[in-house]
């Protein structure tokens, strides 16, 4: 087994290596490890009142939910599409240059325009977490195209992690309160797989597919539909308070991206393996 450039680990024989059900199972594991963590440090900051445990709360609550999803979709296939150098790579360095762009621009336009609404937020913030992941297609000698909706997802949740680690120090600092905290942690916790994650996979994915494309123009113009439509998903879930609008924005992000994650996979997978699946 090697690696190929661009982070696609493959077998002797040029082609994806196979999961163990214990590798797709992974992200089972990952999500209980993740919620008795933060119930344990949640406990011992309640019991204890002492504030040095909740930097550890807010990660925990912050990131438990997004990581899982990105541990689901990299190891739930046939295939390895993405090495986890790679991929940690991406959700570090997507979370922090996509919430520093983010801020900076929507600083600078409502200082200019004196309002930012609600379109111009979700331009800008499903703009700003596509650097690191166009950066890495630009610069990698070669990327796997199958790879382009893991790299998105890892840039969704740095960014969502990030963002939610935020809110809940705020929501500390406005409430005084740990239920707030709590509150708002378990709230945009869970709808990060809806939201950020979902977005960033969808574009990113289509985005990774124009370099190899047999049509590269179509494709370009595909990825730029994927934009809009991110766009348009992030504009109605901010600007529509309401449950049942984010009930139905939340379930379509989610069905387009279990499928794009279930096409990634069958894009890698060996030649055999898809034939004997048709």
């Amino acid at each position: 087994m090697s690696t190929a450039p661009g982070g696609v680990v493959v077998s002797g024989e040029g082609v994806p290596r196979r999961r163990s059900w214990s590798h797709r199972l992974a992200w089972v594991a990952v999500l209980i490890a993740g919620v008795a963590a933060y119930l344990l440090v949640l406990r011992t900051l309640v019991t204890t009142e002492n504030l040095n445990f909740f930097p550890s709360l807010i990660l925990l609550g912050a990131m438990t939910v997004p990581i899982t999803v990105l541990v689901f979709a990299w190891g739930s296939g046939p295939a390895i599409t993405a090495s986890p150098g790679l991929v940690v790579f991406t959700a570090l360095t997507g979370g922090i240059v996509g919430t520093v762009t983010a801020g900076t621009l929507e600083y600078d336009t409502l200082h200019r325009l004196g309002a930012l609404p609600m379109l111009g937020v979700g331009l800008i913030e499903e703009t700003a977490k596509l650097v690191v992941p166009v950066a890495l297609l630009l610069f990698l000698p070669s990327r796997g195209r199958q790879a382009g909706v893991i790299i998105g997802i890892a840039s969704g949740m740095g960014f969502a992690t990030l963002e939610t680690m935020g809110y809940g120090f705020s929501a500390l600092l406005s409430e005084r309160s740990i239920a707030a905290v709590d509150q708002t942690l378990l709230l945009r916790g869970l709808l990060a797989p809806a939201g950020h994650v979902a977005w960033t996979g969808m574009t990113t994915a289509a985005l990774w597919r124009i370099p190899t494309a047999p049509h590269r123009a179509r494709a370009a113009l595909l990825a730029i539909g994927a934009l809009v439509l991110a766009v348009l998903l992030h504009t109605g879930w901010d600007a529509l308070n309401s449950i049942v609008a984010h009930v139905v924005i939340g379930t379509v992000s989610l069905v387009l991206l279990l499928i794009l994650i279930g096409r990634s996979h069958r894009a890698g997978a060996p030649a055999t393996a898809r034939r004997r699946s048709q």
